[in-house]
């Protein structure tokens, strides 16, 4: 008998402090960074976005987004046996944000570690924690993506302090004997570090290099487009499934144009796609969960239907994960 992971419940969780593109260009002003509404929608899409408080790290929006996704589920932080955090803006070094949000939650025991694959990095994680229940190495696995990117954007580059955003997404994954998640895509090519990195670390104490996020927006374009139809065509071969059964395509939330290219791909009608960028702007890894969990709690994803999750990264990474919700 062939063991599957489905879903069992999501949720989400964004900062208190909401900036409009309105107030993301008055504060910039004040540093003699010209921008506007107009000029950021245009581009991206892009309306608002959240950033999280000074006394907030990765591992409190993640607490909170897990809670969320818990409760959902209708099951206990006890009834948990495996935690993956994807997140590039972990609190510390180390240890890992996912032993933080453990330990926040009072469930010690299980397995909890942290996966590095940037905007694919939820991607990633639930590919592991699918993998796992299906060995029968865990039972039920939360999968969190969560970032404060808002913490390595350089506020004098317009081109890129405007995309990103703060905040958290999560599922429950339980192991079953009904179909859940029926297929997954992963890969990497490190030959493209360049045109999307933050190109700093710390030694001695000091920060060496450069510590703000640093991208080539026009390479990450044309790459991501290609390599999202690609990853989502894999999977939905491996399901034996066609673009036609694709009932909500839910891409990682970096740029309306890069979203709505490969929905045209995939043929893939607009009304399809589930869009949060406008309001929450390029939240990394948790984009795709957070994107989830809105439309589960909006009504427009009902069980049975069927999902394809796709993010592409800084790496380069990029995947998919398709999912009968």
């Amino acid at each position: 008998m062939r063991i599957y992971s489905r879903i069992l419940g999501t949720g989400s969780y964004l900062p208190e402090k909401r900036l409009t593109n309105a107030d993301l260009a008055a504060e910039l002003a004040q540093q003699g960074v010209e921008t506007s509404d107009e000029w950021i929608v245009e581009r991206t899409g892009i309306r608002a976005r959240h950033f999280a408080a000074s006394t907030q790290g990765s591992s409190d929006l993640a607490t909170e987004a897990a809670r969320r996704a818990i409760e959902a589920a209708g099951i206990t932080a006890h009834d948990l046996d495996l935690i993956i955090v994807a997140t590039s803006t972990p609190d510390m070094v180390f240890p890992s944000v996912a032993t933080m949000v453990q330990n926040k939650l009072g469930a010690a025991g299980c397995p909890a570690f942290d996966v590095q694959a940037v905007c694919t990095g939820f991607i990633y994680a639930v590919s592991i924690a699918d993998a796992m229940i299906q060995s029968g190495a865990a039972k039920r696995a939360l999968v969190i993506g969560a970032e404060v990117f808002s913490r390595i954007l350089d506020f004098k580059d317009r081109t890129t302090c405007v995309l990103f955003g703060d905040g958290a997404g999560a599922v429950v994954l339980e192991a079953s004997e009904q179909p859940g998640i029926l297929a997954t895509d992963i890969h990497a090519d490190g030959k493209h570090r360049d045109i999307l990195c933050v190109p700093g670390h710390v030694s001695g104490g000091q920060v060496l290099g450069d510590p703000v996020l640093k991208m080539d927006g026009q390479a990450v374009f044309k790459l991501a487009v290609r390599v999202l139809e690609e990853t989502a065509r894999a999977s939905l071969a491996k399901a034996n499934l066609q673009d036609t059964d694709i009932d909500w395509l839910i891409p990682h939330q970096a740029n309306i144009r890069i979203m709505q290219s490969t929905a045209k791909k995939l043929k893939t009608p607009d009304e399809k796609v589930v869009v949060t960028v406008d309001q929450h702007g390029n939240t990394s890894a948790a984009s795709i969960p957070l994107a989830l969990d809105t439309a589960v709690r909006d009504g427009r994803i009902q069980r049975g239907q069927t999902l394809m999750l796709e993010g592409v990264g800084g790496g380069f990474t990029w995947g998919s994960v398709l999912v009968r919700y």
